[in-house]
Formats: C-alpha cells, structure tokens, sequence
C-alpha cells in the first residue's frame, strides 16, 4: 500500500466547502484503488482562527507541517479581517518557509465550457504558467516612514537574486523541455525596470543554453495581455515574476472560462519540504455557504498533488473525471451552468469509482 499524509488547510470563504469536495474525490480514489490511502488531519487556521487567537496559526505552525507529505490549501481571505494580515499570516509563511519557489498554475479549456474568446475551444488554449514564488515583488522588503505625516514615505522594494532567477528560469525550460510543443515564453518588463528585469533577462538568455531543444521568446508583460487574449495559440509554457505571473496566471483563468477552473501549485522542486496546493480563486465570500463553489480548481490542484507525489495514474484519473463531467453538462454558475458543487462533487466520484460514465445533465 502507498500512503501518503496530507494536511488539509480549509481556512476561510468558500475553502471548507471546495476542500471538502477535494478530500471526497480523493477518498473515491481509495476506494478505486486499494494500494491508494491518504491520511488527512485538518488545521483550523484562518481568519475564525486569528480572531480568536490575535495570528493566523500557531507560532509553531511550520514545523506541525514539516512532518507532512503535501499541504491541501483552501483560500484565504475575509472581509473583517485586512488582507496583509490573511496573506502574512498563513500563506506567504507557508510559502516562504517551505522555500516552494515554483508557482505553477497550468490552465487549458475543459470540454463542455464556452470561454470568453471567440473561436476558441478546447486544445486552443493550453497553457502552464510558472510564477517565481519566493523573492521579486513579494518578497517583503521596504517600510514606511514619517506615518501620518504629509511626507509619509512607504516604500516596496522588489528582490531578485541570480539564485533565485536562474532556478526559476532552470524549472521553466525543464518543465517546457517536457511539453509537447518545448517551447517557452519569458515574461519580464525590462524596458522600464532596468536593473531586476533586464539580469532576468540574461539570466534567461544563459540557461537557454542549457535546453537547445526549446524555444524561447521575450514578451513585456503588458503586450502579454494582448498575446494571451487575441493569440492563445502562440503560447504554451509562460515564466515571469511574483506579480507579473500573478495577474497573468488570473487572466487565464477567466480566458479559460472563470478562476473557479483554475489550479495551483506551490512546489519545493528539492523536495527538502512538503509542497502545497490550492484553488487559484480565493475566498469568494460573495457566494460562501451558497453551495455553488466551483470544485474544479480543487480537483485538478488534488491532481497536481498526486503527480508531485508519484501518482500520475490516480492524477490522471482525476483529470478524465473533470472532463468527463464538464462535458455532460454537471457546470457551476461561474461557468454558465446550474450544478451545485455536490452535483460536480458527485459526477467526478462516479467517474472515478466506475467505468460506467455518467450521463446525467444537471
């Protein structure tokens, strides 16, 4: 038997709900698989947990999850709470203190979605966005000065280091080196920002001596949005800094159809720390406790999961149910249809519990 222990973080919003339709989908797997068992203990760290307790976990939060195969993320975020306090405090910790440098957030068009784009469908838009994950813009670095005052000064310095560039640009080629098509594309706006910008630059420049096999290209980021909506079909693997693969990696989604399909993963490509994996849509209080969260951004992170740790089978198992059930019709609100989550819940589990397709149109 392969077992595997996971720490389920739910956190705030619509994370329990989504969470909890992603640990039934990988208890189906246990069930269609015998060799397959996962361990699960939940953390009730969030929001609820820091107005009770003054942080968003334990001080010693970290080294609870060290001792864990993977991390399974909710969202996190609430409107009574401010968002650098929710971000800070659980998050970016986790992120950061697990060194999970590589952000990577693939998006493609499930079959059964009619996304935004004309004449787009699926196979049209497939890509992966690999978004530096540990310095850049977020790297937390600056202050404020002088508060209150009309010369207040705040400033937000952006770190880019040759380490943490050329490992970054290393994941990028590699992981396009393993695409069909074994091409990438590098994002940076070298332009305006002359100095962090421009060694990502050459710093790309150097390492794609490494891969002669892929192809490279340079976009500014801002001409990225135009390429990524009226010519989809020219990209395929996309690398670029915190901020910039941020709000990329967002306008994917909603290209795709609605960040409710959208999955993350952050990675520790060393392995010296678990992973974590999480929906890219965040809390979404607008429809928490409406039982209409989109599940699938959490099925396919739980896919992403079960690659990282070796399962490509049971990952890949997943991702047929996913498009099995979008194509016959189980769809949320976001993406035009009338399922609840329970009713996608549930025609992902069939799927994966038998051969027998689900053919029920919700």
């Amino acid at each position: 038997m392969r077992q595997y222990s996971i720490a389920a973080i739910p956190a705030d919003g619509i994370g329990p709900e989504v969470i909890s339709a992603g640990i039934e989908v990988l208890r189906a797997l246990e069930r269609q698989n015998k060799q397959l068992k996962f361990d699960i203990k939940t953390f009730d760290w969030g929001s609820d947990y820091y107005k009770a307790n003054g942080v968003m976990m334990p001080e010693n939060g970290l080294e609870q999850l060290k001792k864990f195969d993977a991390v399974f993320f909710g969202a996190v975020g609430a409107p009574d709470v401010p968002d650098h306090i929710t971000l800070w405090g659980l998050r970016l910790p986790i992120c950061q203190g697990f060194d999970q440098y590589a952000n990577v957030r693939p998006t493609k068009i499930l079959p059964g979605i009619t996304p935004p784009l004309r004449n787009c469908g699926p196979g049209d838009l497939d890509w992966v966005i690999v978004r530096e994950n540990s310095e850049g813009e977020y790297s937390g670095n600056g202050g404020r000065a002088h508060r209150g005052l009309p010369e207040e000064v705040g400033t937000e310095v952006a770190i880019f280091t040759r380490v943490g560039v050329t490992r970054i640009m290393r994941y990028a080629f590699k992981l396009a080196q393993s695409r069909p098509r074994k091409f990438l594309t590098v994002v940076t706006k070298s332009n305006a920002q002359r100095h962090g910008m421009v060694m990502w630059d050459e710093i790309a420049a150097e390492v794609a001596l490494e891969f002669p096999d892929v192809k490279w290209d340079k976009m500014l980021v801002d001409a990225m949005t135009h390429r990524m909506t009226l010519h989809p079909k020219t990209l395929d693997t996309i690398v670029a800094t915190n901020l910039h693969a941020d709000i990329l990696s967002d306008l994917a989604g909603a290209l795709a159809g609605s960040l409710g399909v959208a999955p993350t993963a952050n990675i520790d490509p060393e392995r010296r720390f678990p992973s974590m994996f999480e929906p890219i849509h965040g809390s979404a209080f607008d429809i928490t406790g409406k039982g209409i969260a989109n599940p699938i951004a959490t099925f396919w992170t739980a896919a992403q999961m079960l690659e990282h740790l070796g399962e490509k089978e049971a990952a890949d198992r997943i991702m047929q149910g996913i498009e099995h059930a979008c194509s016959k019709g189980f769809l949320t609100p976001d993406v035009g249809g009338k399922a609840n989550t329970a009713d996608v819940t549930r025609a992902v589990v069939a799927f994966i519990e038998s051969t027998t397709p689900v053919t029920e149109t919700v």
